[in-house]
């Protein structure tokens, strides 16, 4: 939809903008199924729920949480049934004093031009929606009519407020307003900063702020305890190394967010080679207050092994034009490569860091490339 209205290019998909990179195809193994979806879904099936009544010890919830074609049928037919059950009430009124006879015509009725269960039920919409056509009245007749009147508006209340507010929930879920924040469909791995780092990019499409946003991140693993445990979604806080250098971020142009590898990190002893062989998942989870309506949203994506680019980095875009910061959508996710050692952090430290195994790298090229002038000298000096 706003592709079509031009504000980001075909070539992308809104939904957390999954976009379509070029990237070298790994034969890897068959991969556990994934804990987080790309547009933020929990793959997780509750079953066997042995207290269902649960549910309905909170009405309101299970009502909100419903689809919107079960919400629209229990909304109809809470008000269809309300008109029928009290149309019924005053059928019987009618009834039992008498009004429904045709030769009682000088009699005052409890409700005036009520002849038949059709009349009943007209009065009872018009007494609780408080339509009023005049045709139809209470009269001071009958005491068991003023009661029917006074309870059929009591519950019409309750049933407004409890329908119109499970309505109005559905239309401003927090979901809704997380359409709009966008992520990077691939997490890339690339020195910053004279250390190894794992990256992502997010932002936010819209102009309206998320207030006090936050960014966590989770590894997910399949893990053991020291008694044999095996933990099948072992969850590991990962620490994020903030732009701003506070718990908050400022997301008013689209931010790299990025975490250090270092010796507290789970990802201290995975390679390049690594992220082939195991299975591991990245949640990450952006929370923050909607400035427009003051509800707290949540935008989640993943990232597994074969979505981590090992050795590239974002490219720019946001750039200086006419007096005021442009962003160019249409490289949200673009990568480029750049040099970086296919080892794992933890073998980066214990060989010196990358400054040394740069400066060896550079002497050893220089060493081979000594060999290549005095080989090509002496084979000359034969000839």
């Amino acid at each position: 939809m706003l592709s079509r209205k031009g504000l980001i290019p075909e070539d992308f998909v809104v939904t957390r903008l999954a976009e379509d990179v070029l990237q070298p195809k790994y034969k890897t193994k068959q991969r556990k199924a994934r804990f987080v979806a790309k547009n933020g879904a929990c793959n997780v099936a509750h079953t066997n729920i042995r207290e269902q009544g649960r549910f309905l010890q909170d009405v309101f919830t299970t009502l909100v949480d419903l689809k919107w074609l079960h919400t629209l049928f229990i909304f109809t037919m809470s008000f269809l049934c309300s008109w029928l059950l009290f149309a019924m009430i005053w059928w019987l009124i009618a009834f039992a004093h008498g009004d429904l006879d045709a030769g009682r015509a000088d009699a005052v009725p409890c409700v005036t031009d009520i002849h038949s269960f059709s009349s009943a039920f007209l009065f009872s919409i018009e007494v609780q929606v408080t339509i009023g056509f005049g045709g139809r009245m209470i009269t001071e007749e009958c005491a068991s009519a003023v009661l029917a009147l006074i309870v059929q508006n009591i519950v019409g209340l309750v049933i407004n407020a409890i329908m119109l507010g499970c309505i109005f929930m559905k239309t401003a879920q927090a979901n809704r307003r997380a359409e709009t924040l966008i992520f990077s469909k691939h997490a890339v791995v690339s020195p910053r900063n004279g250390r190894l780092c794992f990256m992502f990019r997010l932002g936010d499409l819209r102009k309206s702020m998320i207030i006090s946003a936050t960014v966590r991140m989770q590894l997910v693993r399949r893990g053991a305890t020291d008694e044999g445990e095996v933990l099948p979604l072992d969850q590991i806080d990962i620490q994020t190394d903030n732009p701003v250098g506070t718990n908050a971020i400022f997301l008013v142009s689209p931010l790299i967010i990025s975490h250090v590898i270092d010796r507290s990190s789970p990802l201290y002893d995975v390679s390049a080679a690594d992220l082939q062989r195991q299975d591991l998942e990245v949640i990450v989870v952006l929370e923050g207050v909607v400035e427009t309506t003051g509800i707290t949203t949540q935008a989640r994506t993943s990232y597994t092994c074969d979505e981590v680019l090992w050795g590239q980095r974002f490219v720019p875009i946001v750039s200086e034009e006419d007096g005021m910061y442009a962003v160019d959508y249409s490289k949200f996710g673009n990568t480029v490569k750049i040099p970086t050692p296919s080892c794992s952090a933890k073998q980066l430290d214990e060989e010196g860091g990358l400054a040394r195994l740069r400066l060896r790298e550079s002497a050893a090229a220089r060493c081979s490339v000594r060999r290549r002038i005095k080989q090509q000298q002496s084979t000359s000096k034969e000839e």
